[in-house]
Order: structure tokens, then C-alpha cells, then sequence
């Protein structure tokens, strides 16, 4: 078997190789230790990319760019929180009441990665926490909207079995064991609002021009390190740790545009777009490379350090990114007639322009083309006809570049399950919401494909937030 050639910063070789078996990739996959997330692709860039979208948006492929709520937070466009519900008295205008929103999601997944020709495989399963969103409205047309969520994320334990060879006589000599650990990914803490501008009504619905921003603070960490131990029936050698730890953070923003225009009483069409320019993190970096034994109390145990070099400063440059789409919309009506969602996306992200340190990585410019629909039946008095049903498809190249392009393609069904209101909240309006994904990574020209069965959970919660009372 060929040296390993992988996940070690200087001599990794994007998972390619002539002879290179992913047999060495996943040894201990039967223990426990490994029943964790562990995707080799996180190596790259700042991780594995989690899905931005909240689950309403995650069940209809992904589509964001036109899609607006008086009861969900679309938090991708800032534009949207125009929409949050605000009440004007009739005679003043005056704002009375408004709505506010508590937005939570969370994801299970089972990932199954595997070699082309299905030799060997492994599976793990995980569950992990989404986003928490808050959205209220400040006044008529204008929202403001706070939250948390997670934007990427490193996870991966690897062992690989090799064999050195006296680069003189070609003769093997030793054995070698490499355990290669990846941890940390990013989050990101942000708030934006949105406004509507040249608003007009047409056929009894308002139509105009939103805009919106999202501010923040986009943080994280990269630990990477490989553990190597040469084997050897007479010699007894030292562990070597080879680790590099970056923690990094900067300010974020991002841009968003809607356009509603009214086609007829009950439909609309809505232009969307938002991005953002490159953004550059500033990191502190640990760098340690080091000998140690193992203890059964203590772990690991350091016997000495060839290098440990600490807080070095350096930059990690994230690229641009930008979304365009539509949503057409037709209104649903009492007893009378249901309505639908139709929409699609594209996005693009030049991952080209990702640096580390200076560094570039093995990655690609991104690109996706999302569509997604929702079918809302004649709403009646019965449960059923008030559940929301939606699909969704998505497909483009991932932004990891492994030798041959990395296709991703993936589907996506969901159902908004409204709960039953309360007699003493009457103003209350909550919704759990369901989304079932099946994401495909790579093909038979790649050294590594990946199956993800992804399960979210959402709760979309509302209640009236202030009443302007009156006094007689």
C-alpha cells in the first residue's frame, strides 16, 4: 500500500492518488469512539457548510431569495422582515399591536460515506442544533431580527495504515500508524432589518421595494492534527503529534432586495436578491509539534516539544456570494380556493479566492440551482386542509475540489403542521414545521462518495407582542 497522502496541511493531496484505498480511511468504524459525524470533506476550507436556510425554506430545495413570512423568519434575505405583521389603528395609523416571531431549528442527520465500488462504508448519525431566530415588527412594513446559527463545521477522525520504505534501497522498514483529527467549524451572531421603500397597492395587495440588512460577528475554530506511531517488534519509538489550532472571527454583513409586484387579486410575483462582498477573519494560531505516551489517567502526556509556537497572527479571506431568484405566489381563500408557492434560486460563491494564512486550499467555485414549490389546500374547518406541503430540488458542484468535480444533487419534501390555538391565546399562531432531505455527494469518478439523509425540526412561534391599550 502506498504512503497515506491526506488531511496533514503540508502533504495532503485532495484525497487523490493513483493507488490510494479508502480501505485505510475508516478502520475503526465499528467502535464507539466513532459514532460521531465524520465526513473527510470538512478538511476543507472552514468545514463542511451547513444549510443556511430555516426549515420552511430547507423543504422547498432551498429557495430564499423571493420567499417572505408574516409567521417564519426568512433570516438568508434581510429584505423579508418588511413582512412582519404590524396593525395600524384605522383612523391614525398609528401602529397598535404587532407580532413577533421565535424561530428554532434543529437537524438529525446519517451520513453513509463509502468507496466507488461499495467496498467499504461508513455510517454515523448525529444531531445538531440549527438555529434560534427572534423577528418583530417596529412598525407597518418595517421588522427587525436577531439570532444565532452555525455556518460550518470540521469533523472527522481518520486512521491509516502505512508502510515506510528506505527511500535508498526501496526496502520497507517500518510500519506506520496515522490517526488524522479534524475539529471546530463557525457561527455566526447576527441581527439586520428591513424596510419597505415606493410602495404601491395594485389589484388590493401592496406591491414595492424592500431592502434589508444583516450585521454580526462571524467566529469559529480550525484543529487539525495527526498522531503517527511506528510499529516495530524490537524498536520501541516516541508518538508524534503534528496540530495546528486557529481560532478566528471578524464583523459580517450582508445585502437583500425584494420586489413585490401584484399580478391579480390572489397572485404575486416577488423578486429577491442578496449577497455579500469578501470578508476577511482575523485568526491567532497555535502551532505545536510534539513527542508523548499515552496514559490510562491522564490521556496524553507530552514528552518533549520540537516546536510550540503560539498566537500567530494571520488573516482567513471567505469569499463573495450572491443569490437571485423569484417566488410566485397565489393566495389561498376561505373555503374557496388553495393556493401555492413556486419559486427558484441561483447562488454562487468564488471559493476560487478562499485564502488560509496566505495559503489556498483545494476548493472551486460554487454555484447551486435551487426550485422549490408549496401547496396550501382549500383551507377549511378540518386539520388537513390547513397543512402546508413542499418540495424541492437543488443541485451543483460542492465547493471542495478533489481532482475530478465534487457534484452534489439532493430533494427535499416537507409539511408545515399547524398546532391547535390556545382559548386563552387567542393571538397566539404556531407552527411546527418538517423537512426531509437526501443529499448526494460526488460519483463513480471520485474516491469518496457521501449519502446524507438529513431530518429538520422547526417551530415557528408568534404571539402579539404589545397592545397600544385605549382608555375611555
Amino acid at each position: 500500500m502506498q504512503r497515506a497522502k491526506l488531511i496533514t496541511p503540508k502533504i495532503i493531496k485532495a484525497l487523490r492518488g493513483s493507488k490510494w484505498s479508502f480501505v485505510v480511511l475508516f478502520l475503526a468504524a465499528a467502535s464507539p469512539a466513532f459514532a460521531q459525524d465524520n465526513s473527510p470533506y470538512s478538511r476543507y476550507g472552514i468545514g463542511d457548510l451547513v444549510p443556511a436556510t430555516n426549515i420552511i425554506n430547507r423543504s422547498m430545495g432551498g429557495v430564499t431569495a423571493g420567499y417572505f413570512d408574516q409567521l417564519a423568519i426568512n433570516f438568508n434575505n434581510p429584505a423579508s422582515y418588511s413582512a412582519f405583521q404590524a396593525i395600524r389603528e384605522k383612523k391614525s395609523k398609528k401602529l397598535s399591536s404587532g407580532r413577533a416571531i421565535l424561530d428554532v431549528g434543529l437537524n438529525f442527520e446519517n451520513r453513509t460515506l463509502r468507496e466507488p465500488n461499495n467496498a467499504n462504508k461508513f455510517t454515523a448519525s448525529n444531531a445538531l442544533f440549527s438555529y434560534v431566530q427572534v423577528g418583530v415588527p417596529l412598525k407597518q412594513n418595517w421588522g427587525l431580527s436577531f439570532g444565532i446559527r452555525p455556518v460550518s463545521r470540521i469533523s472527522y477522525k481518520i486512521l491509516a495504515n502505512e508502510k515506510l520504505v528506505d527511500p535508498i534501497s526501496g526496502l520497507p522498514i517500518e510500519d506506520a500508524a496515522t490517526l488524522y483529527t479534524g475539529n471546530g467549524g463557525s457561527y455566526l451572531i447576527s441581527a439586520g432589518s428591513g424596510f419597505s421603500l415606493f410602495r404601491k397597492e395594485k389589484y388590493g395587495q401592496m406591491g414595492g421595494l424592500s431592502v434589508g440588512f444583516n450585521g454580526g460577528y462571524l467566529f469559529g475554530e480550525k484543529d487539525y492534527s495527526s498522531r503517527r506511531v511506528l510499529i516495530n517488534d524490537t524498536v520501541t519509538y516516541y508518538k508524534a503529534n503534528y496540530e495546528t489550532r486557529t481560532n478566528f472571527g471578524s464583523l459580517y454583513y450582508n445585502l437583500g432586495l425584494q420586489y413585490k409586484l401584484p399580478l391579480s387579486k390572489t397572485m404575486q410575483l416577488t423578486l429577491g436578491a442578496y449577497g455579500n462582498s469578501s470578508l476577511k477573519l482575523n485568526g491567532k494560531q497555535d502551532r505545536i509539534r510534539e513527542t508523548y505516551v499515552f496514559n490510562d489517567n491522564t490521556g496524553n502526556v507530552r514528552l518533549d516539544s520540537v516546536s510550540d509556537t503560539r498566537n500567530v497572527k494571520g488573516t482567513i479571506d471567505l469569499p463573495s456570494s450572491l443569490t437571485v431568484g423569484f417566488m410566485l405566489q397565489k393566495f389561498a381563500v376561505q373555503n374557496k380556493e388553495g393556493g401555492f408557492m413556486l419559486g427558484m434560486d441561483f447562488a454562487t460563491q468564488q471559493w476560487s479566492d478562499y485564502r488560509f494564512y496566505g495559503q489556498a486550499d483545494s476548493l472551486r467555485n460554487k454555484w447551486e440551482l435551487r426550485t422549490g414549490v408549496q401547496i396550501n389546500p382549500v383551507p377549511r374547518r378540518n386539520y388537513f386542509s390547513n397543512i402546508a406541503y413542499r418540495f424541492g430540488l437543488f443541485f451543483g458542484p460542492e465547493y471542495v475540489k478533489v481532482g475530478q468535480k465534487l457534484p452534489q444533487v439532493g430533494a427535499s419534501f416537507g409539511l408545515g403542521l399547524p398546532m391547535a390555538i390556545s382559548r386563552q391565546a387567542p393571538n397566539q399562531a404556531t407552527f411546527i414545521n418538517l423537512a426531509f432531505e437526501y443529499v448526494k455527494r460526488g460519483n463513480n469518478d471520485n474516491r469518496l462518495k457521501e449519502n446524507l439523509f438529513r431530518f429538520s425540526l422547526g417551530f415557528s412561534l408568534s404571539d402579539i407582542w404589545f397592545i397600544k391599550r385605549k382608555y375611555e
